[in-house]
């Protein structure tokens, strides 16, 4: 059972295998449509596809974040379709690194599927290493899905706000420096990032080679952080919490087990202005 991570190479020997889901999560925030289209140009065998905004959230409202969960019972049915359930070893990729297929190992997991694993370097990876793309359109059967909700792996913005207060909790943002910062904010109205929080860019798991960086050297990153929180103590937060997901499944890996997600995060945290927010000068 993978559970983290899975090789380019061990999934070629599973490509066939009726009991491996695999999963193509491509999405490009500025251009929805762009992932689908290069799905339909060409994607690993077998695998269905995952739109971000369709099918890996809810809808929008004037005050949750970009990328609201979905509603549990539709979710089941989504994961169904696709062929997963009980048993059924699951694999998500994208071009990205894992920044947007980290969000359908998260959510999986939240729904109490642990089958499941992300392609370590992703499709980059894999077509440099010239393993088979196809344009064909996977022979799917569906499955049940029965979700068992883990509510313990979710923050909300009111936990958020005492948690930053509280020297037994760490708050951690997945976006970039700059981001967090509030030097640029290319997504969101309001740049900068709440108080008490720190910053741990997702890029920070990933090698120059694109792979995640050695189960030891993630864990010396994060502990480095920790100091003297407990693993099960950190909130994980991005824009939208999705690259939160990155972090999370980097700690996993590194077997520092149990994190949070605020999945609002920043982008919902916004819609409230009586939520204080900070600009580093």
């Amino acid at each position: 059972m993978y559970q983290t991570l899975v090789d380019s190479h061990t999934l070629t020997l599973h490509l066939h295998d009726p009991d491996w889901v695999v999963v193509d999560c491509r999405f490009v925030l500025s251009k929805p449509d762009a992932g689908r289209t290069a799905y339909a140009a060409g994607h690993i065998p077998g695998a269905r596809y995952a739109h971000l905004d369709n099918d890996l959230s809810g809808a929008k409202t004037p005050l949750s974040g970009r990328h609201p969960l979905p509603d549990p019972q539709k979710l089941a049915a989504t994961f169904g379709a696709w062929g997963i359930g009980p048993g059924k070893q699951v694999v998500a990729y994208d071009d990205s690194f894992g920044a947007m297929a980290s969000r359908l190992w998260w959510l999986l997991r939240w729904m109490g599927h642990d089958r499941v694993a992300l392609l370590d370097g992703g499709l980059p990876r894999w077509q440099r290493e010239g393993h088979p793309m196809t344009q064909d359109l996977p022979s799917v059967q569906s499955a049940t899905f029965i979700p068992q909700l883990r509510p313990d792996m979710l923050s909300d913005a009111d936990f958020v706000a005492r948690a930053v207060k509280d020297k037994h909790w760490l708050v951690m943002d997945a976006r970039s420096e700059e981001r967090f910062n509030g030097e640029i904010e290319p997504l969101d109205p309001v740049a900068g990032h709440i108080p008490g929080a720190i910053n741990f860019p997702y890029e920070d798991n990933l090698h120059v080679s694109g792979r995640f960086e050695s189960l030891e050297h993630l864990r010396e990153l994060y502990l480095g952080q920790l100091q003297e929180v407990s693993p099960d103590h950190v909130i994980q937060m991005c824009g939208s919490g999705v690259t939160a997901c990155h972090n999370i499944l980097a700690m996993e890996h590194a077997g520092l087990s149990g994190a949070r997600l605020y999945a609002g995060s920043w982008s919902e945290w916004i819609t409230d202005p009586s939520r204080p927010v900070v600009h580093d000068e």
